[in-house]
C-alpha cells in the first residue's frame, strides 16, 4: 500500500474549515543565528460523518523560502468511533518528504472495564506491526492499581510497568524489562509541591520537582547526575524547555525551546 498525498488532500478537502493553530518553537543550544529558529505552522480541521470523527492536519515549517513544496513536514489524519463500549480510534501520519509509508497508532478504550490497548504500526509496501501495550486499571484498597504491558516487535523486547496510587499523596511506579528495572516514589509534599525520585537497576538515580504555579501553570525540574538538568516552564500559551548537559561538575550548553499556540 503506497501513501498518496493527493488521496489524503481528498480527505481534507471534506471536512468544515476551522481555525488554524501557530505554534512557534524557537531552538538555541547546538545552533546558531537564524539557523536556530524553527517555527512551525501547525493547522487541523474536524468534522463527523454518520457515526465516525474525523480530523485531519498538517505541519509545515513558517521558514521563508522560494520552495513551497520544501514547507510541508507531515500529514495526518485521524477516525474515532464508539462500538460496543470500546472508544475506538486510528491515526495515520506521513513524513512529507517520504509518502511511500505512514505510521499508524490504533487505540481501543474501555471505560466500563478501564482497559486500554495500543497498537503502533507502519503500512506501506506491506503492513508491520511495531508495538503492542495494553493497560488495566483496578480498585486496590483505598487507592487504585494499574498494569500495563508492552511489546516491541522490532527489537523483540518487553516491559511491564505496574504503578499503585494510594488515593492521597503518594505513588509508586515500578518498571521492568529484561534488562533494566527501575522505581519511582512520588509524593505530594503540599499543594504546589511534587516531589518524584526515581532508581534504576544500573545505580543512576533522577529525581523530578514539580512546582504548581497557579492557573494550570506549572514549573518542573529534573536532575539526573552526570547526565543532565532539565527544566520545563509552563505558563499559559507559552512552554519552555530547558536542558542543561552535566559531566560531573561541569555544565554544558544550554539547549533552549520557547513554544508559543496562538488560536487565530
Amino acid at each position: 500500500m503506497k501513501c498518496s498525498a493527493a488521496a489524503l488532500l481528498a480527505v481534507i478537502g471534506t471536512t468544515y474549515a476551522a481555525k488554524p493553530q501557530l505554534s512557534i518553537s524557537v531552538q538555541d543550544g547546538s545552533f546558531g543565528g537564524l539557523d536556530g529558529l524553527d517555527p512551525t505552522l501547525s493547522w487541523s480541521t474536524a468534522a463527523s460523518s454518520g457515526d465516525v470523527d474525523l480530523e485531519v492536519g498538517l505541519e509545515a515549517s513558517a521558514l521563508p523560502t522560494s520552495d513551497i513544496a520544501s514547507l510541508p513536514k507531515s500529514y495526518w489524519g485521524k477516525a474515532t468511533t464508539k462500538n460496543g463500549g470500546w472508544g475506538i480510534s486510528a491515526r495515520a501520519e506521513v513524513d512529507a518528504k517520504d509518502l511511500s509509508c505512514a505510521e499508524l497508532e490504533i487505540n481501543a478504550d474501555n471505560a466500563d472495564d478501564d482497559l486500554s490497548i495500543q497498537i503502533a504500526a507502519i503500512a506501506g509496501e506491506t503492513f508491520a506491526v511495531k508495538s503492542v501495550e495494553a493497560t488495566k486499571g483496578m480498585e486496590a484498597g483505598d487507592g487504585s492499581l494499574s498494569i500495563k504491558p508492552s511489546y516491541s516487535l522490532e527489537d523483540e523486547s518487553g516491559e511491564i510497568a505496574i504503578a499503585y496510587d494510594n488515593g492521597d499523596k503518594t505513588s509508586i511506579e515500578l518498571t521492568a524489562s529484561a534488562d533494566s528495572q527501575s522505581v519511582t516514589i512520588s509524593q505530594q509534599v503540599d499543594a504546589d509541591n511534587r516531589i518524584s525520585p526515581t532508581l534504576r537497576s544500573d545505580g543512576s538515580i533522577s529525581v523530578e520537582w514539580e512546582k504548581s504555579l497557579g492557573d494550570g501553570n506549572s514549573l518542573t525540574a529534573t536532575l539526573s547526575p552526570n547526565e543532565a538538568l532539565d527544566l520545563e516552564w509552563e505558563d499559559g500559551a507559552w512552554t519552555a524547555n530547558i536542558n542543561l548537559p552535566i559531566d560531573g561538575t561541569s555544565i554544558g550548553g544550554a539547549n533552549v525551546s520557547i513554544k508559543r499556540d496562538v488560536n487565530f
